[in-house]
């Protein structure tokens, strides 16, 4: 006989298109069951169900729950009970979860819409490609507008906060302003602390950064990547559209030009399969409701200390940069932008800047910051021609 939760998985089949017999397979009734069952709407109406106590029973709510938020890990939802008290295996979750799981996708799949300006959703890729010649391996920040779904993605080495962050700032002023909140998924360079049901705590810096362009961050479900959805596959369509049509690249530079024509000439023109508009015709409706860019630009680089040796230099990737000698045996401000500029402070006040090399290139070192330093070391005591005179008669 059919229980109740045979016909919730009989309705979740044929709702996905299982022909009757399949389903009947499955569940090891006859396909005349299935029949029954559908056309009657429910399981037959003499069938009274076992009513059975379980040590899970306190925790069913809490779970049912978490299926709602989309946590589907029995392991995961097996900790949160264990937080509130339960003692029990993650089979009898798994036991319970069973049964549910054929309406898992149906509900994962509901799409929402946001309004014009306000929301982007912001997340990484990576890919192997050609660099000048040599397999290498890019990192590309993508960010998509969630009403129009106009995107924009930047290509570099390397995927760390300060990168994030340039990735961002590119893809506001390739929008020409900002949305009132994004959405990024959990990495470390935004995200410290995010658990169910708890508060999310962000990296500092990026407060900092969300303040400074005026958006709210938001942090997508933890184990529920997919709830930022329109990101999540224009990964996928830039690796299998982008990086397919163009395989190799002479340089990250070249390579971030050619998205930016692609992007252009490619992706806004197109007609997008879901909202059924053309990307550039929708954005013409977001647009103007962006917030404005700073006049500023947020400052990306890295920010780091030193102290400065004896001999007036400091210690840098490797490679050592001279700074004034009046600092030799203090510490230094050091801030390096992502493309290679080095700046020394002391205090509130730039006292050196350079280009970085590689460290086979050797020191760089700016005279200047020395000039003292070398009058010193150089410096020859007069003497008066007496003290020679005195000492011929010794030898």
């Amino acid at each position: 006989m059919l229980r109740k939760e045979d016909y919730m998985t009989i309705e979740a089949q044929i709702h996905k298109g299982v022909y009757k017999k399949d389903i009947a397979e499955q569940l090891g009734v006859h396909p005349r069951t299935v029949s029954r069952a559908l056309i009657r709407g429910g399981v037959p109406s003499g069938y009274k169900k076992r009513i059975r106590t379980s040590k899970l029973d306190p925790y069913k709510p809490m779970i049912d729950g978490l299926l709602k938020e989309g946590v589907w890990n029995a392991v995961v939802i097996l900790r949160e009970c264990e937080e509130k008290g339960f003692k029990g295996e993650v089979t009898i979750i798994r036991d319970y979860i069973g049964p549910k799981r054929p309406l898992r996708q149906s509900k994962a799949t509901v799409r929402f819409e946001t309004e014009p300006g306000h929301q982007m959703q912001s997340d990484w890729g990576e890919i192997i490609t050609i660099v000048a010649g040599q397999p290498t391996k890019v990192f590309f920040s993508i960010n998509t507008l969630g009403y129009s779904r106009k995107f924009h993605f930047w290509c570099t080495d390397s995927n760390d906060a300060e990168h994030t962050y340039e990735g961002m700032i590119r893809s506001f002023e390739h929008f020409g302003g900002v949305t009132k909140e994004v959405l990024i998924d959990n990495q470390k360079s935004a995200v410290i602390h995010h658990r169910i049901g708890q508060t999310v705590k962000f990296n500092e810096r990026f407060i900092d950064f969300a303040g400074y362009y005026g958006f709210i961050p938001k942090a997508c479900r933890p184990h529920r990547a997919r709830t930022k959805g329109k990101d999540e596959r224009m990964v996928g369509y830039v690796k299998h559209n982008f990086f397919v049509r163009y395989r190799q690249f002479d340089s990250f530079v070249h390579m971030n030009q050619l998205a930016e024509k692609w992007l252009t000439e490619e992706t806004d023109m197109r007609m997008h399969g879901t909202v059924k508009e053309v990307v550039q015709e929708r954005f013409a409706r977001e647009a103007p409701v962006l917030g404005p860019l700073p006049l500023v630009r947020f400052d990306t680089s890295y920010r780091e200390q030193r102290l400065v040796s004896w001999d007036g230099y400091i210690d840098v990737r490797g490679g050592r940069y001279s700074v004034p000698s009046s600092l030799c045996g203090t510490p230094v401000d050091i801030s390096i932008s992502l493309n290679g500029e080095l700046a020394v402070y002391a205090g509130d006040i730039q006292v050196a800047c350079h280009r970085l090399v590689s460290p086979r290139e050797g020191w760089v070192t700016t005279h200047d910051h020395h000039r003292d330093l070398w009058a010193q070391t150089l410096h020859v005591e007069r003497r008066d021609l007496s003290v020679y005179e005195e000492v011929i008669p010794w030898n």
